[in-house]
């Protein structure tokens, strides 16, 4: 084969492995949300995943004059995560999610990938939590 074709194929193997990796194993944000977990279920045809979604205090409108419900679709991993989200349906959650650019299907239907349950239950609004005085006492 010509040295040249070898190159070029070389090449575009490589550009290709980048690409796959840029697109669906590199993380593109990392944070926090939190909000009442509407739901959470295992679903799936072949690749059984965890998805779930946190229903966010505010609305937000993509157009002007419309509201919609500020919420964050996410997938879950296996473990101590789904266990903890399993039992937390109408509570306040807060989790730490990845983002990627690119879905996969054994890792979810989302880009968002939960991955660490921080907090479930009140939510921490930072307000004085002291008990106030009963009848001026």
């Amino acid at each position: 084969m010509n040295k040249y074709v070898k190159i070029a194929i070389f090449s575009l193997l490589i550009i290709m492995a980048g690409f796959i990796y840029w697109r669906y194993f590199f993380v593109f944000a990392e944070g926090v949300k939190g909000g009442t977990l509407n739901y959470y279920e295992k679903k799936g045809f072949i690749f059984k995943t965890w998805e779930g979604r946190l229903v966010q205090e505010g609305f937000q409108s993509p157009t002007a004059g419309a509201l919609q419900s500020n919420e964050f679709r996410f997938s879950g991993v296996d473990g101590d995560v789904s266990e903890k989200l399993e039992r937390a349906s109408g509570k306040f959650v807060e989790v730490r999610y990845r983002e990627y650019l690119g879905k996969l299907p054994w890792r979810g239907a989302s880009k968002h990938v939960v991955y660490e349950v921080l907090q479930v239950g009140k939510q921490n609004d930072g307000s004085d939590n002291r008990e106030l005085p009963v009848n001026g006492q």
